[in-house]
């Protein structure tokens, strides 16, 4: 689902095409809020370096400040988010909680990833398929004489009774 354009069409584009809340800043990921029932006020949540951990502490700021009405970049992943009520906590904790709920998203990603490296299994086609008999075969077949020319079968005569049958009996 793409986001719609931005209202600057004369500066480059720097928002995130996929994540709310996350835009491009020094080749870093940051991630800003803005204060519900305040015009200008945003909370800054911080520099990430990866797009979907910005993404992450976006929904955790997004929790505390809209509740369940919030729109979350990971709807899915909302019950594993902490929850934090932004009437009785302070801006610094709600920033402090969404970073560190960036940084666990990075770290059972990167668990993840390194467990499914180190899990695989590795299938040897050769060993298996038994390629080096296979192709050894193969060539074999290409040089053995067919049965049917051990018998003496004349092929440049016509009409013969004889079986054709190639590799039978």
């Amino acid at each position: 689902m793409q986001k719609r354009r931005a209202g600057r069409k004369k500066f480059h584009e720097t928002r995130h095409p996929v994540y709310k809340g996350v835009r491009q800043r020094n080749g870093k990921w940051v991630c800003e809020l803005r204060q519900p029932n305040s015009k200008n006020a945003r909370v800054w949540l911080g520099t990430f370096a990866r797009p979907d951990m910005a993404a992450v502490a976006y929904d955790v700021a997004a929790l505390a400040f809209k509740g369940d009405s919030a729109s979350l970049n990971f709807p899915h992943a909302a019950t594993s988010l902490p929850r934090l009520n932004s009437r009785t906590c302070s801006v610094r904790a709600i920033q402090f909680a969404a970073t560190q709920a960036a940084e666990k998203h990075f770290q059972t990603q990167r668990d993840a990833s390194s467990e499914e490296g180190s899990g695989s299994f590795f299938w040897d086609e050769e060993e298996v398929f038994n390629m080096p008999g296979l192709l050894n075969s193969m060539a074999e077949a290409l040089i053995i004489t067919p049965p049917a020319l051990q018998n003496g079968f004349n092929w440049v005569g016509g009409e013969t009774t004889v079986d054709l049958n190639l590799w039978g009996n």
